[in-house]
């Protein structure tokens, strides 16, 4: 597989500079919610025909090498 460096990108002209898959205005963000939400490869795939496996690894790739930087996540503790 390519890096994800060659599958995203990142435009402010395209959907307000949301990091996307190269050639389309799919966001990771998107793809990370539909699989967060059970939609499988398969059915992304369906529903997004210029999307390939390989644009959806990266996306994760991508999404996992962004959480790995230096910075502090606080997040909200249940009450």
């Amino acid at each position: 597989m390519k890096t994800w460096k060659a599958w995203i990108v990142s435009n402010p002209s395209v959907m307000m500079g949301k990091p996307v898959i190269a050639g389309t205005r799919i966001t990771v963000e998107l793809i990370l919610e539909k699989l967060a939400a059970g939609e499988t490869m398969d059915d992304l795939l369906a529903a997004h025909p210029r999307l390939t496996r390989e644009a959806i690894q990266a996306a994760l790739a991508f999404a996992a090498e962004a959480l790995r930087s230096d910075v502090v996540y606080p997040l909200e503790v249940p009450a």
